[in-house]
């Protein structure tokens, strides 16, 4: 019998939008530096939701409301029994000072030109699900020994 559970951490990423304007960070993390929309890690017991606003606050310094969740990113290793989920929200409702932080430099650019940026690993096919209406996850998985991406 296969098992029901497996290793799981929990993240999230906020696209905030103003018009034809989004906030990108310029992320200095090293195992993921480039363009992305700010977002991180869920602590243990916290919503998904509210671990989001959190996170917006901690890396922009703006207080978001009215989040809506549109879409997902998953790694997956049933081999290795481990899942990595992002969950994508996004809204046009902020309010605040925009600032820094040790985790990079959030600014303004239009949305269009956001894919001629150097982005983040993988970032570019997350966009495809943050911009569309239709599809809903970048799923990637071990499939004989390679990995395979799924927007769905």
């Amino acid at each position: 019998m296969a098992h029901k559970t497996e290793n799981t951490v929990l993240t999230n990423m906020c696209m905030i939008y103003d018009g034809d304007m989004v906030l990108v960070m310029d992320g200095t993390n090293e195992q993921w530096p480039g363009i992305t929309f700010p977002g991180g890690h869920v602590k243990p017991g916290e919503s998904i939701t509210g671990s989001c606003i959190r996170e917006v606050y901690e890396e922009t310094g703006l207080k978001v409301s009215g989040l809506k969740l549109c879409g997902l990113k998953q790694w997956t290793d049933a081999g290795k029994n481990y899942r990595y989920i992002v969950f994508f929200f996004k809204t046009d409702r902020y309010e605040g000072e925009l600032r820094g932080s040790r985790e990079g430099r959030p600014f303004w650019t239009k949305k269009e030109g956001i894919r001629e940026m150097d982005l983040g690993d993988g970032f570019d096919a997350m966009l495809d699900v943050f911009f569309s209406d239709y599809l809903q996850e970048d799923y990637f998985h071990m499939e004989d020994g390679k990995w395979i991406e799924e927007i769905l």
